[in-house]
């Protein structure tokens, strides 16, 4: 790595961490420089602005997540319907790390900056949408193959999968609210119960 890529990464991670423990707007440009030992100047050798490093810091952490949890929940070693309950595992494995890390649950980083951000900047607001919906497709894969396989009913899968993951963002919305991501593996089995049957 050269000392360029260096700085580079050090501002996304530190970047990562601070917009997801704290929130996009309160965090600034001078306290990620601060944090991540790089001079104003170096900042804008990367990133055209903060919403540059807003949209690099989500394809960050969708490249992590699809790096860990997605790919030890949604393998296609594991029968489909177990997937769901290994992702359910996974996010509070994900979420009891952070909070014991950092001493509140910080909750989905698409989440978060969604609820911050969806109706102040429609760039990043699209940038969420497509994280989000990459995390709908893993779980519309297992749905279609439950189907196939009978071991699930006949739904209409892409709105089923919408709707788990609403599911799923929904709880750890509100275990952020009760600082506790034990809600998360009390509430999320249910999420194999949803159904969004096909139209007529």
């Amino acid at each position: 790595m050269t000392p360029q890529t260096g700085s580079r990464q050090r501002i996304l991670d530190t970047a990562s961490e601070l917009f997801h423990t704290r929130s996009y707007d309160a965090v600034g440009i001078a306290l990620v420089c601060d944090q991540a030992k790089v001079s104003k100047g170096s900042f804008f050798h990367f990133f055209g602005s903060k919403r540059d490093l807003a949209l690099a810091v989500m394809d960050q952490f969708q490249e992590r997540i699809d790096e860990t949890l997605v790919a030890k929940a949604f393998s296609s070693k594991l029968p489909p319907m177990e997937r769901l309950d290994r992702f359910v595992k996974e996010l509070y494995a994900f979420q009891k790390g952070q909070t014991d890390k950092f001493g509140h649950m910080p909750g989905c980083p698409f989440g978060n900056l969604a609820m911050e951000q969806a109706t102040q900047d429609e760039v990043l607001r699209k940038k969420v949408d497509g994280c989000l919906r990459s995390l709908a497709h893993h779980i519309r894969v297992a749905i279609s193959e439950a189907v196939r396989s009978e071991t699930f009913p006949p739904v209409d899968e892409a709105a089923t999968a919408e709707a788990m993951l609403g599911y799923l963002e929904g709880i750890q919305l509100l275990a952020k609210a009760r600082n506790d991501p034990g809600l998360i593996r009390r509430l999320g089995p249910a999420v194999n119960s949803i159904r969004v049957p096909r139209k007529a």
